[in-house]
C-alpha cells in the first residue's frame, strides 16, 4: 500500500468518520430531493464503483499514486465522460447528457479532485472528435481509446505568449497538395500533454488571424512533437505539458477541420468545457463541506463540538447555503442545454448557442469563486487538520486557487460577459 500521508494527525475516529463512504451519504442526503430518480440512481451508480475501486486497489490518494494508472478501470466502466451516448463507437450509454455527466463529476470528484480534473481535459479532446469524425476509422479510433481509459487526451490552445486570447495564435499550420499540414509553433498549460496518445490542436495559415484558424487530431508519437511537464505545484499528480511543434506533418484524415474552420470548431466546445469546470467548483464545495461538516460534528474545543461555536456554524451554514443554491442553478442549466441539444439534433442554433456561451461563463465565474471561498473557508475551519496531507481537503484547497484560471482567466469571462450585455443593449 502506498504511503497515505507524512505523519497522522487527525485522531483515528475523526479520521475514520471521514471515509469516502461516509461523505457520499453526507452528499446525497442533500441531493436526493433535488435529483430525478434517474440521475440519483446514476450518482449511486458511480459512487459504489468508485468505493469499490477504492477498496480493492487500497488507494490511499496518497503523493506517490499515479492517477494515471486509473484511466483504463474508469474508462472501462464509461466513467471518462457520458456528455454523449458515442453510439458512433457502438457504446450507447443509458444515461449521457450534461446533467447525467455532472452526476459521473460528483461522484468522482469526492473520490479524488486531481483525478477528476485530469479526465475533465481528456473530455475537452474528447468532444471536438466526437463532434467532427466523419466516420474517419483512425478519428474513432483515437475518440475509443480516449473515451475507453485507454490513453489520456490533450487540447492544445494556449500558447506561452497568447494565453487567453484564442484567436490571435502564432503556431502555423501550411497546407500541402496532398491535404496534410506542416505544423509549427508552441503551446503551453496543457492538461495531460506528457501522457497522452492523443492530442486535439489548433493553429492558423498566418499568425494572428484568427479567421485562418485550422483544427486538427495528432498522434504524439509522430516525429516532430516535443513535449516537457510544466511543474505545477498545486497539482502534483498532474501532468501539463509545454509542447514544441517542428515540422509536425498531419496526414489528411486527422484534420478535424480546415483553414477558416478552426475558430467555428474552437467556439462550439466552449459551452460543455465551461459548464464541466464549474461543475467541478461546485463539486469541490461540497467535497470540502463535507468534510468541514463532518469535521465540526465531532472535533470538540472547550468542553463542546466546534460546530455549536456560532464562528463555525453559521459559517458552514453561510458556504452550505451557497453552495446548495448554486447546485440548484447549474443543474437546472444542465437539463435545458441537454433538452434543446435533443430538440435540435446536437446543433443549437446560433442565437441560442450565443446565449449559452454567456450563461457558461457566468456558471465558470460564479463556481470558481464559490469553490475559492468554500474550499478555503472549510480548511480553515478545519485548523491544521484541513491544511495538512491527512484528508482530500489539501486537493480541494489548491485546485480551487486555479480554478479561475483554467478554462479562461476570470478576466475573460468578464469581458465575454461585457460582450454579451453589450449585445443586448443593442437588441432592444
Amino acid at each position: 500500500m502506498e504511503k497515505r500521508f507524512e505523519t497522522q494527525v487527525i485522531n483515528d475516529k475523526i479520521l475514520e468518520k471521514l471515509n469516502l463512504a461516509n461523505r457520499y451519504k453526507y452528499l446525497n442526503e442533500n441531493l436526493f430531493s433535488i435529483l430525478s430518480d434517474d440521475q440519483f440512481t446514476f450518482l449511486k451508480e458511480v459512487q459504489g464503483f468508485c468505493l469499490k475501486f477504492e477498496k480493492e486497489n487500497s488507494i490511499t490518494h496518497g503523493p506517490d499514486e499515479d492517477i494515471y494508472d486509473w484511466y483504463p478501470s474508469f474508462g472501462d466502466q464509461g466513467y471518462i465522460t457520458r456528455q454523449h451516448n458515442f453510439e458512433c463507437i457502438d457504446l450507447n450509454y443509458k444515461e449521457y447528457g450534461m446533467a447525467m455527466d455532472f452526476m459521473r463529476i460528483l461522484a468522482m470528484d469526492f473520490f479524488d479532485p486531481q483525478f477528476t480534473m485530469g479526465s475533465g481535459a481528456t473530455v475537452i479532446c474528447i468532444n471536438p472528435i466526437y463532434e467532427h469524425h466523419e466516420n474517419i476509422p483512425i478519428r474513432l479510433e483515437a475518440l475509443e481509446e480516449m473515451v475507453r481509459g485507454k490513453s489520456p487526451g490533450c487540447l492544445l490552445i494556449t500558447e506561452p505568449e497568447r494565453g487567453s486570447d484564442t484567436v490571435h495564435m502564432l503556431t502555423t499550420c501550411e497546407e500541402q497538395e496532398d491535404g496534410s499540414f506542416i505544423l509549427n509553433g508552441e503551446k503551453i498549460f496543457n492538461t495531460n500533454a506528457p501522457k497522452s496518445k492523443w492530442a486535439v490542436a489548433y493553429a492558423t495559415a498566418e499568425k494572428n488571424n484568427g479567421n485562418l484558424m485550422a483544427h486538427f487530431l495528432i498522434n504524439t508519437n509522430w516525429e516532430g512533437w516535443n513535449c516537457k511537464r510544466v511543474g505545477i505545484p498545486w497539482t502534483p499528480k498532474l501532468y501539463l505539458g509545454k509542447e514544441k511543434l517542428e515540422n509536425l506533418k498531419v496526414p489528411k484524415e486527422y484534420v478535424l477541420g480546415g483553414i477558416g474552420k478552426g475558430r467555428e470548431h474552437l467556439f462550439e466546445g466552449l459551452v460543455p468545457e465551461r459548464i464541466s469546470i464549474a461543475v467541478r467548483g461546485v463539486s469541490e464545495s461540497w467535497g470540502a463541506l463535507a468534510h468541514a461538516i463532518i469535521y465540526a460534528n465531532l472535533r470538540k474545543q472547550f468542553d463542546k463540538e466546534i460546530l455549536l461555536f456560532q464562528g463555525v456554524g453559521f459559517t458552514l451554514t453561510d458556504l452550505w447555503a451557497k453552495t446548495t443554491a448554486l447546485t440548484h442553478g447549474i443543474l437546472k442549466f444542465c437539463e435545458i442545454y441537454d433538452t434543446k441539444m435533443e430538440k435540435y439534433g446536437g446543433k443549437l442554433p446560433e442565437n441560442i448557442s450565443r446565449a449559452m456561451v454567456a450563461s457558461g461563463s457566468q456558471y465558470k465565474y460564479n463556481c470558481a469563486l464559490l469553490s475559492k471561498k468554500v474550499c478555503y473557508e472549510a480548511a480553515n475551519l478545519m485548523g491544521g487538520a484541513g491544511l495538512c496531507d491527512n484528508t482530500l481537503m489539501q486537493d480541494y484547497l489548491n485546485i480551487s486557487r486555479i480554478q479561475e484560471i483554467i478554462g479562461g482567466s476570470r478576466q475573460i469571462q468578464n469581458f465575454i460577459m461585457s460582450r454579451n450585455l453589450r449585445n443586448q443593449f443593442k437588441n432592444l
